[in-house]
Parts: C-alpha cells; sequence; structure tokens
C-alpha cells in the first residue's frame, strides 16, 4: 500500500473486534485502517468459510471461459460475466455498459436496433471481457510470453489480489473544492483480477488425460507454492559501538536518529534468488508520487515538482517510472536517476528513457514514484564497507547480515530465500522512543517476519483440451434462503393438536366421562376436521 500512512496496526492473531473511539482523543489514520482491516477480514473469512476456496453464486457465477480460435488472428478467450469469490474476495466479471450521450446538433441518435450512431463507432460494446482487453490484464499480443499457449492442453485460471489507488493514478480522487493546489485526501483500495494460463507441464499434467478432480487437485497444489511467500526479514535500531557482541539482539541503547516520525517500506524490485533479488526502500512508504503530463525522450513534465523541500525531486534522486498497466502486470523495470531539474518548466531529466510501454499512454496516468535509497548508503554493520553499487537501480539483497538504511535503521534478510516482485515489509520509526517497532522475542531479539504483501488468490476456472473442449472447473453454491411453504387447513389442526398436547391438555388422545360435559372444540379446529372427513370420504 504505496500510501502516506502513519503505520498498520490490524494483527488478526489479536482477535480484535472492533475499534472503539474515545472522547477527546487523537484520532489517527491507523485507528480508521484498522476498523476497515477487521471488517474486510471478518466478512471475507466469513465468506470463505460458508463458500469454500473459491465458487459463484448458482445463476450468477462468473468467469465462464470460452475458447475463441482463429487461423490468422491470435486464440482469445472469451470470459464470462457475473460473480466469484476467491478466499472470500469478491470478483465481478460483469462488463460496465456506457451510458447514451445526447446527440450532437446535426447527427443521427443511435436507436435500440445497434445501428451505427453515426461516428463510426459500434453502437453496442461487448458484452463480456476477453482474455486481450479484461480491465486489469493489460495483456500485449506483441509479446509472445503474453500470447496464450500454441499446445494443448493447458489450465486456465483467475489470480487475485488487491492494491492501492490513490489521486496520482486516478485523479478523480481529488476534491477540486479543496483549491488550485488540488491536495489528495483518502486512497482506495481496489480487488485486481486477472485471467490467465498455465501450461500443464507446470501442473504435472502434460500426460494422460486426466479427469476434472484430478486437475483441481493438481491446481491446488500449485496455487499454494505459488501463495505462500519465500522471504523473511527482521528490522532493528542499530546497535552502537565499534563491534556487536551479540548483532541479533537490540540493545537497550540502539537509537534511532532520524529527525521525524518515518515508515519505512522495504520492497523486493528484481525477484528471484538472493544472487539475483534486488529491493529498494523508503522512508514514505513509496507515497511521494509525481504525476507526469508529458513525456519526451528523457524529459518529464510533471504537474508539480513537490509541496515542499521534504517531498519534492532533487538532482540524484532515484525514481520509478509507473503507470496503471505497469502496475497490474507487477514488473520490475530498471529504476531512473534524476539527472537535472527544470523549475520553472515543472521538468525533470533522467538518467534514461523509461521502458517500452511504461509512460507512453496518458489514460494510464503515468506518474514517478521516488525512492529514497542511494548509492552510498550501503554499509554493513560488523562487516566493513560496501562497494554499494546498485544494480537497476535498486540495492542487491544480501542475506544473513544486518543492512543499514539511514538514522541507525537496518534490516535483515534470512537466508534461503526466494523473492518476489512487489513484496513488502513496512517499518515505523519513532523519534519519541528513538527505535522501531517491530517484534522481538522476551530477550529482545528481532523476529523475522514474512513480507505484509503482495497476498495473491488462486482459482481454477477451465481446462483447456482444445476446442469446443473446456471442461469447467468453477464451483457454483444455492442461496440458503428457501420458500415457506403455505399451510393448508388439515396442517393448521394438526400443528393446533400438537401444541395443545405439548401444554398437557387432556382432553385430546385420552378419554373423558360419559356422563360429563363433552370437551369443547374451537369452531376452527372442528371445521378443519370436518374438511378432513370429507376428503377421506370423497
Amino acid at each position: 500500500m504505496h500510501a502516506d500512512l502513519s503505520r498498520l496496526t490490524h494483527r488478526p492473531e489479536r482477535h480484535y473486534s472492533a475499534v472503539v473511539a474515545q472522547q477527546g482523543r487523537v484520532q489517527l489514520d491507523a485507528d480508521a485502517n484498522e476498523q476497515t482491516a477487521i471488517q474486510l477480514f471478518q466478512a471475507r473469512t466469513l465468506a470463505a468459510d460458508l463458500i469454500g476456496p473459491h465458487g459463484g453464486p448458482r445463476g450468477a457465477t462468473g468467469f465462464r471461459i470460452a475458447l475463441r480460435g482463429g487461423s490468422r488472428e491470435l486464440d482469445d478467450l472469451v470470459i464470462g460475466g457475473g460473480r466469484y469469490y476467491v478466499d472470500g474476495i469478491l470478483c465481478d466479471a460483469t462488463r460496465p455498459q456506457p451510458g447514451v450521450p445526447v446527440p450532437a446538433h446535426g447527427t443521427a441518435d443511435t436507436g435500440k436496433d445497434g445501428k451505427d450512431g453515426g461516428d463510426g463507432e459500434p453502437a453496442v460494446p461487448p458484452a463480456t471481457w476477453t482474455y486481450w482487453d479484461q480491465p486489469d490484464g493489460f495483456r500485449d499480443p506483441e509479446r509472445p510470453g503474453d500470447r496464450l499457449p500454441t499446445a494443448f492442453p493447458y489450465l486456465v485460471y483467475l489470480k487475485v489480489w488487491e492494491r492501492l489507488v490513490t489521486a496520482a493514478e486516478d485523479p478523480a480522487l481529488r476534491e477540486v473544492a479543496l483549491g488550485s493546489a488540488l491536495p489528495d485526501t483518502a486512497a482506495r483500495a481496489k480487488v485486481v483480477w486477472q485471467v490467465l494460463p498455465l501450461p500443464a507441464a507446470a501442473l504435472g499434467l502434460d500426460t494422460g488425460n486426466p479427469t476434472v478432480d484430478e486437475v483441481r487437485a493438481a491446481f491446488a497444489r500449485w496455487a499454494e507454492q505459488a501463495a505462500t511467500p519465500g522471504s523473511r526479514l527482521a528490522a532493528r535500531s542499530e546497535h552502537p559501538g565499534p563491534t556487536d557482541d551479540e548483532p541479533c539482539l537490540v540493545a537497550p541503547d540502539a537509537h534511532y536518529r532520524g529527525p521525524e516520525n518515518q515508515l519505512y517500506r522495504v520492497e523486493v524490485h528484481d525477484g528471484g534468488s538472493a544472487k539475483d533479488a534486488t529491493f529498494k526502500w523508503s522512508r514514505e512508504n513509496g507515497s511521494v508520487t509525481f504525476p507526469v503530463d508529458g513525456l519526451d525522450g528523457t524529459w518529464a513534465e510533471l504537474a508539480t515538482l513537490g509541496s515542499d523541500d521534504k517531498l519534492d525531486l532533487d538532482v540524484g534522486d532515484l525514481v520509478e517510472f509507473v503507470d496503471t498497466g505497469y502496475t497490474s502486470r507487477g514488473e520490475a523495470e530498471p529504476l531512473l536517476r534524476v539527472e537535472e531539474v527544470d523549475l520553472p518548466g515543472r521538468r525533470v531529466r533522467l538518467s534514461g528513457e523509461p521502458a517500452p510501454g511504461v509512460g507512453r499512454r496518458p489514460e494510464l496516468h503515468p506518474f514517478l514514484r521516488r525512492w529514497d535509497h542511494h548509492e552510498s548508503s550501503r554499509r554493513t554493520s560488523g562487516r566493513g564497507a560496501r562497494d554499494g553499487r546498485l544494480r537497476h537501480g535498486a540495492l542487491p539483497v544480501e542475506e544473513g547480515g544486518w543492512l543499514p538504511l539511514e538514522d541507525g535503521v537496518e534490516v535483515w534478510f534470512a537466508p534461503g530465500g526466494s523473492y518476489r516482485t512487489g513484496d513488502f515489509w513496512l517499518i515505523p520509526a519513532r523519534t519519541a522512543t528513538g527505535g522501531v517497532e517491530w517484534p522481538t522475542d522476551p530477550a529482545r531479539r528481532p523476529l523475522l517476519q514474512y513480507p505484509s504483501g503482495i497476498a495473491v488468490h488462486f482459482a481454477p476456472l477451465a481446462w483447456i483440451a482444445g476446442e469446443q473442449t473446456e471442461p469447467d472447473l468453477r464451483l457454483a453454491f444455492s442461496p440458503l434462503a428457501a420458500s415457506i411453504p403455505a399451510a393448508d387447513d388439515a396442517a393448521l389442526a394438526a400443528e393446533e393438536e400438537a401444541r395443545a398436547a405439548e401444554s398437557g391438555d387432556a382432553t385430546y388422545g385420552s378419554p373423558y366421562d360419559a356422563s360429563g360435559p363433552a370437551p369443547s372444540r374451537s369452531q376452527t379446529t372442528a371445521a378443519a376436521e370436518a374438511a378432513v372427513d370429507e376428503e377421506g370420504t370423497a
């Protein structure tokens, strides 16, 4: 979550059910965000417990997959509309239909017959998404790796995660009434889904003719492995002194020396094993962004150069060129260095052009994200100086030793890790305590933690064994509610008799004195019994 946050406080293991505001207290963003996290956690846990790992409502189950092959064009998949739940997360494949505009003077109106509206555009848009135009897929036919497999069979699955959207990416979030500076307010969390192919060899099903249950079981094993993070990190305040007697112990005199409270973000840039992985860090949780209005080679024209000296751009800063497609694809292109700043023109010259396909489409809202590491900041505690060279603008991962960030904040990567692009850890640093907020054991040793995100979820959709051979792997559930059957007179009489028997009324089911008065019966009961007698003799 690249947002300007103080910290994240939601901890499911503590079983908090609500955040309770107190009179006259300071209200923080962390409190409101924790309440939202608690509600989402409860709702999604309940949905997953009732539905299972994945499933859709019967009659409105979304993401039905159909292969659309072609002799000249690339294969495509039709994605049926509807809803589907993956680990309790709602995914909606319904394609929004555009509204009807007021026709311009002198142009023909578009009728309901679906004919051309007079401007050459089709009057009726597609009713469903496809593999190539799915809203957050950003598949490129020019990239061979994005194309559907040419060999059958293969599996089509749903990949789901959640990401944060700020006003830099969605300008509609800004309230123009706040003034010409257009400050942003709250961010938004967005559920992202992608329909992707998976070769049968990745599941170990490239031979034979597996059943649907065998395909589901093989995919469940693959998804569990793909969703499980493979790296861990610990953080601490620097242990002062020339040597560390116990490098894994947080000393009482450890000190964070920063001038302000910060939320440090350590994020994996290039994934892979430790020898290939890199990371980047930000003292502002990666929230310092600069919307790009235009791009001319290495010059980027920005909407603003920052609101103050703390949140601006300077020569030597490292930035990441980002847009919606780049974020959704989870890519890791090289970071760029700011080489020159043109204040009057609100422009910066970068050390290189952005990667192909990034930042060239204004509708994808490109922006620069500032990171705060520098090449000169690499010194490993207790190990002497390092050369500090960057790889693609990011810091190489080094396992088994404390790596400094700044102002006494250090991180430690566990040996044997497997790193995924986008995985991140958050480290709150506080001036009041002179330390970082990080869990420790009773001996004050920092505990290794898995990444705070990105949490990815998977569900199988279809097994593509050939054209018009697409066994459905989705699951469906029926509503719990059902209609109440109407009761007739005989049923009502039987219910009344049963209630009387339970209450101990001796007039039912027991003899009575013939010399005494006969037990009275209500008109409703007498009528009901007469109706039963008539039906029995008919």
